[in-house]
């Protein structure tokens, strides 16, 4: 696996303003649709579910990831390095392990983007 520059987006917390807060430009609309495409299939919404669940700077080697699926290693390579590309968790290699983590703020940030203010007198 070779080391790669990833452009991680959404690290500043004036990158995305609310669903409901003002509309998206392009460029925002772009890189947040690449997150979007990244979660939008149904092992890589696992795959992230089971990283983010080892909680604040916890980590979970592949070996650990591969046998929840019937899929081969080099799928879940696959969908592991799409999840790298979207910005949504980081790796690093120890001998012939790699591990993963989410990098921090990600769902912090995708949460407030989806999340609208709740108004006063309203109620569900």
């Amino acid at each position: 696996m070779s080391k790669q520059e990833l452009e991680v987006i959404g690290q500043d917390a004036g990158c995305c303003p609310g669903l409901s807060t003002a509309p998206l430009d392009e460029d925002q609309a772009t890189e947040l649709a690449k997150v979007f495409k990244a979660l939008g299939d149904p092992v890589r919404l696992r795959l992230m579910s089971m990283i983010a669940s080892r909680g604040q700077g916890g980590e979970v080697c592949v070996c650990e990831l591969t046998p929840a699926f019937d899929l081969s290693q080099p799928t879940i390579s696959h969908h592991l390095k799409l999840l790298r590309q979207a910005g949504l968790i980081d790796c690093e290699r120890r001998g012939t392990w790699v591990y993963y983590w989410v990098l921090p703020g990600v769902l912090d940030r995708l949460a407030a983007f989806l999340t609208t203010p709740h108004s006063a007198g309203v109620t569900a």
